[in-house]
């Protein structure tokens, strides 16, 4: 993934809002370079790292780069670069900081920042102009130095000397050979001592080839609600730290959406936070979504992000939500980029296959495929190439782990009959497996479920929530826990409690005592 693109693609609209204009666009674009490499620097980022940083923080640029002089030669520079007024310059680049920040932290995922943007220098890397060698770390403006701009114009244009001129020259230069011989050795010899000293990594290699100590993957806590057409509750998951959480977002749920809350799934698990800034407003949060009909909401971290099909009811349910959150960002879910969705979910996937580790907890592992988008064609079951050296990966590490048993459910959006889309899901499921299988893990690792479009995550009245409803999901089998991404479902009942407030029975999958839906499984495939 070309990480200023992504930026290019995902902050830039947000900072130029109606100004098209390709120079201050091109502007950014460069900046995001060297962003990206200034955070890379551990030391940098460790300054703000345990911050919560909004994305409205002007001043977090200033934190970046704590010396005056050189915020405004990056101002000054990008601005006669791409005739942009210098104080144009300054504005766009402290608006996008702060976005350009938070959009490489959920890229990166689970793995430390700089350790993310190091190892991926080479996507953004030829981006960097050779005067930002003044404003990086050492280690970043050694191995980007002159990358955009090679040092042509230090080649001399003089006309040829005369040759006595040339003579003179020349014995000058043998008489200094010895000295240049001597400062030479000198120079090789105190690099040795101090390498041997010190240790200092490579040279052109970024400081950050460790992860930080004590970075945490701990992910933020969050919330997933849709409503159908008569604003009941029509999907809901949570992914929280510890049980209050869950019982408090439960009890919000209920109050908001009565019974039917008892639908919603959690993934509980020390892999998340502990807390929701949000969790104290979402009595007043989640009726002003009910009020909504064909409505999504997703809460995470510090924003809000709403989408509903009719335009003047989302402008109204983001100003009512800014209203009754307004420490929370508020913001219309962006139009769908399919391209950028799939790279995104791949390269997530990727990094959270890389952070497993050695002999890896199999729910770990169900979470970190369930992050990729495995985009099949309309109404087909052929695997999409895009998605197979991520497989191919995920076979090494399932084919290693001797006890680990998954399940894998596929799933469509509200489009089509019950019937056809349990089947689909049920063969976009098998493909998955088929080609696990093929890449050498035992097929009694894998078994497979089409839920068709029963247990949707979004609305299906927009193009984005029928994105996200059409998906992939593993799951641990043969252990009863929450359901959710990486959950775990026990191969006996697969009927685990969803509601731990209540006397009932809910169930993630139906049995005598729930309304029974045609669904399809294979567990001998």
């Amino acid at each position: 993934m070309d990480i200023t693109s992504h930026l290019t693609r995902t902050v830039s609209p947000a900072v130029l809002e109606d100004d098209h204009s390709p120079a201050r666009k091109n502007l950014l674009e460069q900046f995001y370079a060297i962003f990206a490499a200034r955070l890379a620097d551990s030391s940098t980022y460790n300054r703000f790292a345990d911050e919560n940083i909004a994305r409205d923080d002007q001043a977090f640029y200033d934190r970046v780069w704590t010396d005056g002089s050189q915020r405004d030669q990056i101002a000054r520079e990008l601005a006669g670069k791409h005739d942009v007024d210098a104080t144009a310059s300054r504005g766009l680049i402290a608006m996008a900081a702060p976005l350009a920040f938070y959009e490489i932290k959920s890229l990166a995922g689970s793995t430390p920042v700089p350790q993310f943007l190091s190892d991926n220098l080479a996507s953004y890397q030829q981006h960097i102009p050779a005067w930002a060698s003044t404003v990086l770390p050492g280690t970043i403006s050694a191995s980007t130095a002159a990358v955009e701009e090679p040092l042509a114009d230090t080649v001399s244009t003089t006309t040829a000397p005369q040759p006595q001129q040339e003579e003179q020259q020349g014995g000058f230069l043998k008489a200094l050979l010895p000295i240049i011989g001597l400062i030479i050795l000198s120079a090789l010899a105190w690099a040795l001592l101090r390498g041997c000293q010190e240790n200092p990594e490579p040279v052109a290699t970024p400081a950050m080839s460790q992860q930080i100590a004590g970075a945490s993957n701990v992910e933020a806590a969050s919330l997933r609600v849709a409503t159908d057409e008569n604003s009941e509750l029509y999907a809901c998951r949570m992914s929280v730290g510890d049980e209050t959480l869950q019982t408090n977002v439960m009890a919000a749920l209920t109050a908001a959406f009565g019974d039917e809350a008892n639908k919603c799934r959690a993934d509980v698990d020390d892999h998340f936070t502990v807390d929701m800034p949000v969790a104290a407003q979402l009595t007043t949060v989640l009726p002003i979504l009910k009020s909504v009909p064909n409505a999504s909401m997703i809460i995470e971290g510090d924003t809000i992000t709403v989408n509903t099909s009719d335009a003047l009811a989302l402008d109204k349910l983001i100003a009512d939500l800014k209203a009754a959150a307004p420490a929370m960002k508020v913001q219309a879910e962006r139009p769908l980029d399919l391209k950028d969705e799939i790279e995104s979910s791949l390269f997530a996937a990727t990094n959270a296959m890389k952070n497993l580790g050695d002999n890896p907890d199999p729910s770990d592992v169900a979470r970190a495929l369930s992050v990729q988008i495995i985009n099949f064609s309309v109404d087909d079951a052929t695997l999409p190439e895009v998605n197979k050296e991520l497989l191919d990966q995920a076979a090494k590490i399932i084919a290693e782990v001797p006890d680990i048993k998954l399940m894998i459910i596929g799933h469509t959006d509200g489009q089509g009959s019950d019937d056809h889309n349990n089947e689909l899901s049920r063969e976009r499921a098998n493909a998955v497996k088929e080609y696990l299988v093929s890449q050498g893990v035992d097929t009694n690792k894998l078994t497979t479920r089409g839920m068709g479009e029963s247990e949707p995550i979004a609305d299906n009245s927009t193009e984005q929530g029928r994105f996200h409803n059409r998906r992939i999901e593993f799951v641990v089998n043969d252990e009863p826990s929450s359901a959710n991404d990486g959950m775990t479902i026990n191969n006996e009942s697969l009927d685990p409690d969803l509601n731990p407030l209540d006397s009932d029975n809910d169930d993630v999958l139906p049995d005598s005592d729930d309304v029974t839906q045609d669904m399809d499984v294979d567990t001998a495939n």
